[in-house]
């Protein structure tokens, strides 16, 4: 077993053919974890005896010879913004340090029953605020590729576990890119799904119009199997979509020839050259594939970091009021009265990113400025949102950069957030439009840093991206 070369298919293959168990894989990973953590800070906290418990349940299934799940045997890492029944969920945040869930996220739910061993939770931007992972309570997480680099936000830790090689696969949780932009510096796939295809029940939320969860892997086809198991619909959360899930691995299998690909020229302007140079490499492979590159404008993009961070502030603003020490969370010792309750508990939990942004959200709502922040954004969120289904009229797919740079180095951006910000430029468009998006390695600078190439499609047309990402996976691995 060598897990960081293992993939979903791979343990499938060798569990059926009893060439190891899922508990010796499952001791494997989680000591694999645990000694590689150290260099990376991936992890917040492992969970041996859950992981196990699910081991030998699939080897129960296999010996009784029944079918153990799509993910039987797999070791898988969950952001810890994800809820965990039993294990303890903090958000990277003091808020949340000692916090321990009554449920499990129907996402998690849906992991392990399919045959998922998860070995622990991951490191993150505090309530996945960032785009560096350098807002964690607990300490940033480190690229594996470049240790002294950071590995992009908010699901840093997700992205590297992956490309660590200490998970096969892991889930993140997406707002403005915080799947992607990781995936992209970390090397690795990462997929955020049309909005409503996962169910956010048990997702801590950030901002509920905005927050999607997805996966991570190390190939095209584990994060189409993830993807698969966890999507449909769930009663217990109302923005869970009806559309029915696609059989990605069929589709996958189809004909690029002839497909449509946009490229948004707002989107080729200020890339750095490397980074350029390798998505125009990338739009050549999709060209002797037989795809047909047509030039397209997404006029409102100018627009879209303004807007991102009006409608994401006021609902953070909101969501974050729950967060007064009075029920499960962090309590400030240094009170007399309950208003200094209240505010020295959220002084003292919070970190500078979380607070940022409630004080920006809540001028946006406040009386005078709603109207003048707030809805306006809201009207222009519905023209981005237009571009795209004015593009897809045209196209069949999208492909555009997922950051205007590869992964950059640690505190580099900390002091200036607007810089931070502009980090995911390129995929809130994608996230304010609520339509499916994707990141899939498309090679790497020559000082040895991974780019990602960003695939976008229509709402619930997962199947499209995942076919277009497939066939440039195969051709270029």
């Amino acid at each position: 077993m060598h897990i960081p070369t293992l993939t979903i298919p791979e343990i499938r293959r060798a569990l059926l053919a009893k060439e190891y168990s899922a508990q010796e894989l499952c001791q494997q990973a989680l000591a694999e974890a645990e000694a590689g953590n150290p260099s990376t800070n991936a992890y917040l906290h492992f969970s041996p005896e859950r992981a196990m418990d699910a081991a030998r349940r699939v080897d129960a299934l296999i010996a009784a010879g029944a079918d153990p799940g799509p993910l039987a045997g797999v070791p898988v890492a969950v952001k810890d913004v994800i809820v965990t029944k039993g294990l303890r969920t903090t958000c990277a945040s003091r808020m949340l340090q000692n916090f321990v869930p009554p449920y499990d996220a129907t996402a998690v739910e849906r992991l392990e029953a399919a045959g998922g061993m998860i070995i622990g939770k991951t490191n993150c931007d505090e309530f996945a605020m960032g785009s560096s992972n350098e807002n964690s309570a607990f300490g940033p997480v480190r690229n594996p590729v470049a240790l002294d680099r950071v590995p992009g936000g908010s699901s840093g830790g997700s992205a590297a576990v992956v490309a660590q090689g200490t998970a096969v696969v892991s889930l993140g949780s997406d707002t403005g890119g915080s799947i992607r932009q990781p995936a992209s510096f970390c090397g690795v796939v990462g997929i955020t799904p049309t909005y409503g295809r996962v169910s956010r029940y048990g997702l801590v939320a950030f901002a509920s119009s905005l927050d999607h969860i997805g996966p991570f892997s190390r190939t095209v086809e584990d994060s189409a199997t993830l993807l698969r198991v966890i999507a449909g619909r769930d009663e217990r959360d109302a923005t869970s979509a009806l559309a029915p899930v696609s059989d990605y691995a069929v589709a996958m299998q189809q004909d690029v020839r002839g497909m449509k690909i946009g490229l948004p020229r707002e989107y080729f302007a200020g890339l750095a050259s490397e980074t350029g140079d390798l998505i125009a490499k990338a739009v050549d492979q999709l060209k002797a594939l037989g795809c047909q590159p047509v030039e397209i404008s997404l006029p409102h993009t100018d627009y879209a970091i303004g807007t991102y961070y009006i409608i994401c502030t006021a609902e953070a603003s909101s969501n974050l009021a729950r967060y007064d020490g009075a029920r499960y969370t962090y309590r400030s010792a240094n009170a007399d009265t309950l208003e200094d309750m209240y505010g020295n508990t959220r002084d003292e939990a919070f970190g500078a990113e979380c607070k940022r942004r409630i004080m920006l959200g809540t001028y946006v709502l406040s009386a005078g400025y709603y109207d003048a922040y707030y809805r306006k954004a809201q009207k222009v969120r519905t023209l981005i949102t237009q571009d795209f289904l004015n593009a897809f009229q045209q196209v069949d797919a999208i492909v555009a950069p997922v950051s205007p740079f590869p992964a950059f180095k640690l505190g580099e951006k900390m002091s200036d957030p607007l810089q931070m910000y502009l980090s995911d430029i390129y995929t809130i468009t994608g996230s304010l439009a609520g339509i499916p998006c994707m990141s899939v390695p498309a090679g790497n600078t020559s000082q040895g840093l991974p780019v990602g190439m960003q695939i976008l499609t229509r709402h619930f047309d997962e199947a499209g991206m995942l076919r277009l990402a497939r066939a440039y996976e195969r051709a270029t691995s």
